[in-house]
């Protein structure tokens, strides 16, 4: 009878140990170092990847995006500084369209996964910029001369340097003795110089 309750509670346990993941682990798959201009909203975003100590990825977990309450800072689409997302069979979770404020500086963006008992957290690291903001016009899209400066820098170059060949070219090629005073031996004289 002893036996058979040990043989029993030795096939539960895989069983236990397979349906409750024991460690987490979040990698940043994008938006790590990602440099924004302040104000503006974020067209890229932040992704990370949950996975259990194998390497496994796990779906549904609950991963929440934190950012700070003051400073360098934002407001996801909700309003909201707290953003929670669940992650799909490939253990991915991500959120953009973040609102930026307009104090420059670096800012850290809290995440933290969940799923049964495990946890797991780190930290993605941003930079909100005053200079980008600068550079691009109020409307945050650049405009179509910015856009299209270097084919029209290319193009004029391009002129340039075919106007400057074809000049060359109608000259003809010079001769040899142009503009220089090589001394000549005729028959009866000598002459050096221009006659």
């Amino acid at each position: 009878m002893v036996r058979h309750c040990v043989f029993l509670l030795l096939l539960r346990l895989p069983l236990t140990a397979q349906n409750d993941t024991a460690v987490l682990l979040i990698r940043i798959v994008e938006g790590e170092g990602a440099v924004y201009p302040i104000g503006s909203r974020a067209t890229r975003g932040v992704t990370v990847q949950v996975t259990d100590e194998t390497g496994k990825p796990v779906d549904n977990a609950a991963v929440s995006f934190r950012l700070p309450d003051d400073g360098p800072t934002g407001a996801f689409s909700s309003g909201m500084r707290t953003e929670i997302v669940t992650t799909g069979v490939d253990g991915r979770a991500n959120v953009w369209g973040m609102q930026w404020n307009r104090l420059p500086g670096p800012l850290e963006v809290r995440i933290t996964a969940a799923k049964g008992k495990a946890r797991a957290g780190t930290v993605c690291g941003l930079y909100l910029s005053n200079t980008l903001a600068a550079a691009e016009p109020k409307n945050g899209a650049p405009s179509r001369w910015r856009s299209h400066r270097r084919i029209w820098i290319g193009v004029g170059i391009a002129a340039a340097a075919f106007v400057g060949v074809a000049v060359v070219s109608s000259r003809g090629t010079p001769s040899a003795t142009a503009g220089v005073n090589a001394p000549q031996i005729g028959t009866p004289t000598i002459i050096i110089g221009r006659p």
